[in-house]
């Protein structure tokens, strides 16, 4: 587990590890909303191909920091958690040996009211940095709603398309500033996170319910249909150091606590497999279900 001094001291390290990407390397970029997302929802696969040589990459479009699951007297109030909650993510990060994380400056809850061509344009020029073939974001329903989510999943979904173009610019080329990075980038698959009901109120029965009211209207985690899952991937090998990352969120205890003190073999069958749908594919889109996100890539 992550200590709180471990926390902090990586609060100094840098944003990028990597100086240079091999180019006939298989690069896995995951685009999310807020710190722990990585660990909870994609730690098994970052985990995976890593040890198989993959080199992954993790772009967070927050800090989190109206994230705090404990009393409202003890809110530390959204600058300081927005840090403690920086270092848990770079921890976290260095617990699933990640190789590069990016860390974006927009603010928790906010996403919603980005100007999407900004946000879009900057996840373009990441995309054309890394250059990946796989990237995995959230399902347009958000998961359960979340607005953060939803917004996090549109950008990306234009940003894959955008990389593409050669003639997309950004807005602030358009006003004479400098253009985006890199060349024209095609990604050969796009993936979002998705689940079944039956791994829903698993996952519920551990964190509690996964529900959130917007304008008055509840949204509770909505299941996909087994059919409708095009990838189910094997993490079982990894639920150790996936435990580890999410151990790393230490300002989310109050969440964890039952988890903590789950006997190990339930904690392994949460992130036993990991499942997703199969947005889009240039290699392969048989109907066959895939056991791997590199799948006509190798």
């Amino acid at each position: 587990m992550c200590s709180a001094v471990e926390r902090f001291q990586l609060l100094g390290k840098s944003g990028h590890k990597v100086e240079s990407i091999m180019p006939n390397s298989l690069r896995l970029l995951c685009i999310l909303a807020h710190p722990d997302d990585e660990s909870l929802g994609t730690g098994g696969i970052l985990a995976k191909y890593k040890a198989q040589g993959v080199d992954t990459f993790l772009v967070t479009a927050t800090r989190g920091q109206l994230g705090w699951p404990g009393p409202a007297e003890q809110n530390p109030g959204p600058e300081a958690l927005g840090a403690i909650r920086e270092g848990e993510l770079r921890a976290a990060a260095e617990a699933l040996d990640l190789d590069e994380l990016t860390l974006l400056d927009y603010h928790d809850g906010h996403l919603a009211r980005v100007d999407p061509r900004e946000a879009t344009a900057i996840l373009v020029g990441h995309l054309r940095r890394i250059r990946p073939q796989v990237v995995v974001t959230f399902d347009p329903f958000g998961a359960y709603g979340h607005p953060d989510h939803i917004a996090v999943c549109q950008w990306t979904t234009a940003a894959v398309v955008a990389a593409a173009d050669s003639e997309f610019a950004s807005p602030a080329v358009e006003q004479g500033q400098a253009p985006l990075p890199g060349a024209a980038h095609r990604v050969s698959k796009l993936y979002y996170m998705v689940a079944t009901q039956a791994g829903i109120n698993s996952y519920q029965d551990t964190f509690g319910e996964l529900r959130m009211v917007i304008d008055g209207q509840e949204r509770r985690a909505r299941g996909w249909d087994s059919w409708a899952i095009t990838t189910r991937v094997d993490t079982a090998a990894y639920w150790r150091q996936v435990w580890l990352a999410i151990s790393c969120h230490q300002s989310q205890v109050p969440a964890y606590e039952t988890l903590m003190s789950l006997p190990e073999e339930r904690r392994k069958r949460l992130w036993s497999t990991e499942s997703f749908y199969r947005a889009f594919s240039l290699v392969d889109n048989g109907p066959d279900p895939e056991d791997d996100l590199f799948a006509g890539l190798r």
